[in-house]
Parts: C-alpha cells; structure tokens; sequence
C-alpha cells in the first residue's frame, strides 16, 4: 500500500493505521498489548511500523496507560565499577518489557540524594531503584514501588532489598588466603554498608583461626587513593604484611602501586586480592583476584521484583542475597618463606 505523507514528517498513528488498513485504536492495542490481536492484523501493523520506521510517542502512551515505562535508578558515585555491571542486568530485563532507566548521581553532598529522588518522581517514573544511602526523609517511602539495590544503613519503607552477600564474601576471601597459608593478612576498608559488610565477614574468620585483625580506612573513601593511601601506611607500619585484601577491585588497584613503589612483588612476595571482579580485576594486565559479587544478578533481581511491584501494586519487604564467587587469578599465592622487612 502507498501513502502520500510528506518525506519531511514525522510518521503517526494515524499513518501506520493508514498503511495497515486497520483503525488507530488497533495499533494502539499493538502497541500496548499485542497478544490481544489476531497475528493477521498484528504482522499488517508490524509491517507498517517497520515501513515507516515510526516511534511510538512515550508522552502518548503515558498518558493513554498512565505510566512511563521508566525507572529512576539513583547512584551516588558514577566512578564506581559495580554500577556498570548492575545496570547492564536491569537493563537486561527491563528493555525486554519496553522500559527505560533513567539514572541520577547523588554525589555526596547535602540533600543531593533527596534532590536526585525528587527529580525522578517528578519525571513520574513507574519505579525506583535506590543505590546509594537513602536519606531519613526517604524512609517513609517514595510513593512508588522501590527496590534498594546493595547494602545500605536503611531501607525505605515498604521497599524491597536486593544484595550481594558481602559477609560471605568477606569470609570467602579470608578463607582464600588462610587456605594458601598467609597468617599476616591485612585489610583496606570504608565506611558504608558493603564496606561494613564485607570487613565483617573478613574479621570473622581471621578471629576464628585466632589471628588479629588489622583493619585500615574504615571511616575512610574506597577509590583508587584511598587504597594506595591506606595500603601505604599498612606497608609502613606493618612491614610484615604478606596479604591484602581490599574493600573492592578499585583499592585494590591503588594497593598493587603502593606495593609496586616499594620495590615488592605480586604475588611472590605480597598478595592482593579485591572485590566485585570489576573490568579492572579481568584486565590481562592487571589480573586480580577477585571476589565476583554477582553485580548483574543483583540488577536482574531488581529489576524482576520491581517489575512485579508496579504490575501488582503490592508494597515490598523482602530481602535476598545474591550468592558471591571467588575468582583466582595472578595476584594471590603462598607467602614467602621469609616475610618482607
């Protein structure tokens, strides 16, 4: 079938309709519920989509569905690697139902996770995905349904958690280096709810095996800095260190140069073991040993159980970890007979 619409506009409803021989309503059914039409009538509009190359309008069909088919995700540091692999599992799940994510950095700073919430409820996302500290305001509940992606000091009302199990992970690097025979092990920490966790689960297998645990940084940041800052002064004042473990693949990278500045090596003479297996810890140059948290498992998780919140209505309340693994690579091994001066 022709049509006779001008090369220079955009093509509507009322084109696709037109060229499929069928009514706007219909396509409009397509659009929004597509198994409720006959496959005759729904390839013919298919067909016509395709031809046209038309684009659904998102303010139409929110207003025609009242939704958005949007998701606000709130993060407070774009600089953190364990984002990437979360949204890459939302996005897995979310872009099959015709969703989009619509993210907000909450740097820290007063009010800013408030500000960065207030913008995405303004925008009238269908859902939220909170992963950063939510702010005491926020615990009364967002009004949407809400799902807290990683360990935080609180959880809003009525919204589900979705996590890493972060004490194990602790526990399964502990394990790692007791298990190669490292006794002098130390810790690069940080404040926050993974942090915590994580160092928890470390210190308690240190205590069981009946060895001190030397912790640096924990009021401190996790980037690369803070880990060669903290790595630094745990070199120089625990010269006897023959193992680290740091909060998460970034620290690590930060430790392996204060390693590396003071003529040392990995891992004959000191190991280096991270977290959350991070594109940094893969790099064939770097090759770190690393704990995967199962980043992208824990955005399919959130974005599945948000997904059945906003179809429900239902409020949510539960919890569920998402198991980690270790993976050994070249910055581990037995420590040396004679420990470094």
């Amino acid at each position: 079938m022709t049509h006779d619409r001008p090369k220079n506009r955009r093509p509507t409803i009322y084109d696709v309709a037109k060229q499929a021989g069928v009514s706007p309503s219909l396509v409009s059914l397509v659009l929004q519920n597509p198994v409720r039409v006959s496959e005759k009538r729904r390839n013919a509009v298919q067909a016509a989509i395709s031809e046209l190359g038309y684009r659904p309008s998102r303010a139409a069909t929110a207003l025609a569905s009242s939704r958005t088919k949007s998701i606000g995700l709130v993060i407070d540091d774009y600089r953190n690697l364990w984002f990437v692999d979360l949204l890459r599992g939302m996005e897995s799940v979310l872009t099959e139902d015709g969703y989009r994510v619509m993210l907000a950095d909450s740097r820290p700073g007063a009010n800013r996770i408030s500000e960065a919430v207030d913008g995405l409820l303004a925008m009238h996302v269908d859902g939220l995905v909170i992963a950063a500290e939510p702010t005491p305001s926020m615990l009364a509940g967002a009004g949407v349904p809400t799902v807290v992606a990683g360990w935080r000091s609180g959880v809003p009302a009525g919204a589900d958690l979705i996590t890493n199990d972060d004490d194990g992970g602790g526990a399964m690097a502990a394990q790692h280096l007791l298990g190669l025979g490292h006794t002098r092990i130390g810790h690069l920490s940080g404040s926050g709810g993974a942090a915590d966790h994580r160092r928890a689960g470390f210190a308690g297998q240190l205590q069981g095996a009946g060895l001190d645990v030397c912790v640096v940084g924990e009021s401190g940041g996790t980037s690369e800095e803070d880990g060669f800052s903290s790595a630094s002064w745990l070199l120089d004042h625990h010269p006897e260190t023959t193992a680290i473990f740091a909060a998460n693949d970034t620290m690590a990278l930060g430790a392996l140069g204060a390693i590396k500045m003071r003529g040392l090596s990995v891992p004959s003479e000191i190991s280096v073991i991270g977290y959350d297996n991070s594109t940094v810890a893969k790099s064939r140059y770097v090759e770190l040993t690393s704990i995967d948290n199962r980043s992208d498992l824990v955005g399919i998780d959130v974005a599945k159980t948000l997904l059945a919140r906003i179809e429900t209505g239902a409020a949510g309340s539960q919890k569920k970890l998402i198991e980690p693994a270790l993976v050994v690579r070249g910055t581990t091994g037995p420590p040396a007979l004679i420990a470094p001066k």
